[in-house]
């Protein structure tokens, strides 16, 4: 049911979870209870709680959706990592959310991880500014309702106060960490589609005609496509990025061979290619390399501050007979 992250409904669906969370918390905190009260069903905290959590569950899922869809797994696993064990942690430790400290750190890691998505949609850019603008502004939210917390349930907040700041500093910098170390998925933006391919030609009605090898059901177990290539040939790294409208910025496409007597590698070229936000497929572009050495290869799809969206494996082979290509369409 979770299409896009600029989608209206999405994100009012998003908003009224945050509202239902700060509303259960201040009813939670505005009167004293017992333990006893946690598990039985006949009193209104027990009902508090498990709404609580379950608006929680839906938050955390819809994050790792979105923020799934917009990174490679292999580089944004430590916040897509986050994002799971707290997703674990709200289904194990019911019973924490009693506790304010631990309702307030939940609370701020959905309000971080909402405004890094809805900032850039609604300022139309991306990048370290707005990046900074979504932490500003997630604090902003959380101080207001802090003060207002503090209103409704005074002696509850006092005595969690240092443990709220705590947790919400140690947010705030693990957030920023990863995100300065390009380990934050670059959301909103997003790959629709992937490929090498032996031609890419566009077509005159838009759509691009493109030539792949063929193949198999063991290729899915397969890490690295395999290209097989003549002499001369060039090679095209297609791609399908989506963004928001009026969301117009460029990506890079990184080539990099394996370099085995270093064993790391090599970036060969980047090309810098634009793309115009608004096509729910994905803004369709693509960059070339001449006469490929053989080899591990992969193309990184990235931002121009090094976020990566995707990327394509590829090993290649040099043959002297021409490979079997079927011919798709690129819509």
């Amino acid at each position: 049911t979770l299409k896009r992250v600029d989608m209206f409904w999405e994100n009012v669906w998003v908003i009224v979870h945050l509202l239902v969370v700060a509303l259960c918390i201040i009813l939670i905190n505005r009167t004293n209870h017992t333990p006893e009260e946690e598990k039985d069903p006949e009193k209104l905290h027990f009902w508090l709680l498990n709404a609580l959590q379950f608006v929680f569950g839906g938050l955390l899922s819809t994050f790792l959706v979105f923020y799934f869809r917009s990174g490679s797994f292999l580089v944004s696993w430590p916040f897509l990592l986050l994002l799971g064990l707290a997703f674990i942690a709200n289904e194990r430790l019911k019973h924490h959310f009693a506790r304010v400290g631990f309702q307030i750190s939940f609370f701020y890691l959905s309000l971080f991880s909402f405004s890094i998505f809805l900032i850039p949609v609604l300022l139309h850019d991306i990048g370290t500014k707005v990046f900074l603008i979504s932490g500003v502004a997630s604090l902003i939210v959380l101080t207001l309702f802090l003060i207002l917390l503090r209103k409704l349930a005074r002696d509850t907040f006092l005595e969690s106060k240092k443990v709220v700041r705590i947790s919400v500093a140690t947010i705030f910098l693990v957030f920023n960490f990863l995100y300065f170390f390009n380990l934050i998925p670059p959301i909103p933006l997003s790959l629709k589609d992937a490929g090498i391919y032996h031609s890419l030609v566009k077509n005159t009605d838009g759509a691009y005609t493109a030539e792949r090898e063929q193949t198999t059901w063991k290729n899915y177990f397969q890490m690295y496509d395999d290209i097989h290539t003549l002499s001369p040939e060039t090679l095209y790294a297609y791609s399908a990025i989506f963004s928001p409208p009026a969301l117009n910025t460029n990506i890079v496409h990184e080539w990099q061979k394996y370099s085995d007597s270093a064993n790391t590698w090599v970036t060969m070229s980047t090309v810098t290619l634009p793309v115009v936000g608004g096509r729910d497929g994905g803004y369709r572009t693509y960059s070339t390399r001449e006469n490929p050495e053989q080899g591990k290869w992969r193309v990184n799809i990235e931002t121009p501050r090094g976020q990566i969206i995707g990327r394509i494996y590829f090993a290649v082979s040099h043959t002297q007979t021409e490979p079997a290509l079927i011919t798709e369409t690129k819509n």
